[in-house]
């Protein structure tokens, strides 16, 4: 592992960065979504996110010198609405990794009859493990994707940041929460025969509830939820899911993962987040059928721990929320690899509003497959309405 020290050497540009932008964001004035009722049973709403970020990686430019590198990770326009008691819908887009164009994230046509049962149908996340529930913006850490991540966030062959084309049957009965969909997976490459993608999530809140939308999850709730203690399984599975259209394969996958949050004294919080995952996939990253273009994923094993501290009392017009994180994967074929992320969160408006600093090291990535040994430090600016 290379020395520390040298991932420091940019802190003066970021504190620097930190100070301007953070002081910027807090002269902000304050902005609210629009929700607009129609009649009694008729609304719209109308709301909006953004996450922007400065990060500054040791030896990664052309030259082998320190990278700077500013982006923005996601700009999203939300819209939602009621057009009978049982009928919604919701369309969201997402300017796709920042670099354009602007691209329909969610088109979902909801069908809600009560608590514990309703049908979802469109474009919509596929039921996964915790990680991919919370999305970029309700997560507990803001480099939460350095471990392998199922079909439907591979980037467009089966489907992008977790989404798919298909429908879900969701519901909750006392404690107990479920999610069971069939989608389109990956299409084309080894699926020549057009089998369906099957996802499914099963959670028990032992404690208090967690308050989310349907199936939808999140990495913390700063203490606010009160006492969460969440147990989830989930899985997917598709038949001809890998390879190529000359030699094809399938993959299977499952998760577990766990979410505890226990209120401590006055508003304060500790949080811990764990995940178990393994996947079975015939044709993989590192060795791909020989002939054709391969849909190929990670085989093997990968988990992750979290663990942060949220201090209720406010410090200017936030409160911190410092925590660390370690992810390790371990494919069938390679090399295992490791990340750890030192992090805190200044948070003004729970997933609203909040800065976040962060130092990571190590070799995981979103791939699952060992990577540069890498140290780098960021600074990110998230905003919703």
């Amino acid at each position: 592992m290379k020395n520390v020290t040298t991932a420091v050497k940019p802190i003066a540009k970021l504190v620097m960065a930190v100070g301007l932008i953070a002081g910027a964001s807090i002269s902000m004035p304050a902005l609210a979504g629009k929700k607009l009722e129609i009649d009694d049973t008729k609304w719209i709403s109308v709301g909006a996110g953004l996450r922007t970020v400065a990060k500054f990686t040791e030896d990664a430019s052309p030259s082998g010198d320190d990278a700077t590198d500013f982006d923005v990770e996601n700009i999203r326009l939300y819209f939602s609405g009621q057009v009978h008691e049982y009928v919604k819908f919701t369309f969201n887009t997402d300017e796709i990794f920042g670099d354009g164009p602007v691209d329909v994230l969610d088109a979902i046509a909801q069908l809600e009859f009560s608590p514990s049962f309703n049908i979802w149908m469109g474009r919509m996340l596929t039921p996964a493990d915790r990680i991919e529930m919370n999305g970029p913006f309700y997560g507990l850490t803001w480099n939460q994707y350095t471990q392998p991540l199922y079909p439907s966030d591979q980037g467009g062959d089966a489907g992008s940041y977790g989404r798919d084309d298909g429908i879900t049957v969701w519901g909750t009965l006392g404690k107990f929460q479920y999610a069971v969909g069939a989608f389109e997976g990956v299409e084309g490459f080894g699926n020549v025969d057009d089998n369906p993608l099957f996802a499914a999530r099963f959670a028990y809140n032992f404690l208090n509830m967690e308050g989310n939308p349907a199936y939808y999850t999140s990495g913390t709730y700063f203490g606010k939820a009160g006492n969460v203690l969440t147990l989830a399984v989930s899985a997917q599975s598709q038949k001809d899911g890998t390879g190529s259209e000359d030699s094809s394969g399938d993959f299977s996958g499952y998760t577990i993962d766990l979410l505890s949050e226990t209120v401590v004294g006055d508003g304060n919080a500790l949080t811990i987040e764990a995940e178990y995952k393994d996947f079975e996939a015939d044709y993989t990253l590192a060795s791909g059928p020989m002939t054709g273009d391969c849909f190929c994923l990670f085989d093997g094993e990968s988990y992750y721990l979290s663990g942060a501290f949220y201090f209720g009392e406010k410090i200017g017009p936030g409160a911190f929320q410092p925590y660390v994180r370690y992810v390790e994967n371990k494919p069938s074929d390679g090399d295992k690899s490791d990340l750890t992320e030192l992090g805190v969160n200044y948070v003004i408006d729970g997933h609203n509003a909040r800065l976040n600093l962060n130092y990571g090291t190590g070799d995981a990535n979103i791939s699952g497959y060992k990577g540069a040994d890498v140290q780098s430090l960021s600074f990110g600016i998230q905003i919703q309405i």
